[in-house]
């Protein structure tokens, strides 16, 4: 029997819905803030004003109950799943939503279509550039 609390990630893309506002941004990210940290979810969350990519991590099943959450929400449309599996470790210990806007349309355009492998390795080659504060 697989162990239902064994550490998990998803990797996603999608793009905001055309009706939803800019400003709906800042309040998924509060808002998720608070849920992520009482289900143990930690990620970051970058968007380019039109797109997000998200890769959240935690319990599997709170993980896989989110990403569903997420393909439900009228705020998101083109929702892609790029890689989900088994972690080893934690990538983002201290975000329950790290949270961060690129400049740059193109950046999270290339990950969409890619594979989970090279989806993940055009995800973690951002992170160093990108200012995540604290």
């Amino acid at each position: 029997m697989k162990n239902v609390s064994e550490l998990h990630e998803v990797l996603y893309v999608s793009t905001l819905a055309p009706e939803a506002s800019l400003q709906v941004v800042a309040k998924i990210a509060a808002k998720s803030r608070i849920a992520n940290g009482a289900t143990g979810i930690t990620g970051v969350l970058i968007f380019d004003g039109m797109r997000f990519c998200q890769q959240i991590e935690g319990p599997r099943t709170e993980v896989l109950a989110l990403i569903q959450r997420i393909r439900q929400d009228s705020r998101h449309v083109n929702v892609e799943i790029l890689r989900h599996g088994p972690l080893e470790a934690r990538r983002f210990k201290r975000f329950a939503l790290g949270y961060v806007s690129v400049d740059d349309v193109e950046v999270l355009a290339h990950m969409e279509g890619s594979g989970p492998e090279q989806a993940l390795t055009q995800f973690l080659a951002l992170l160093p550039n990108l200012d995540m504060g604290g």
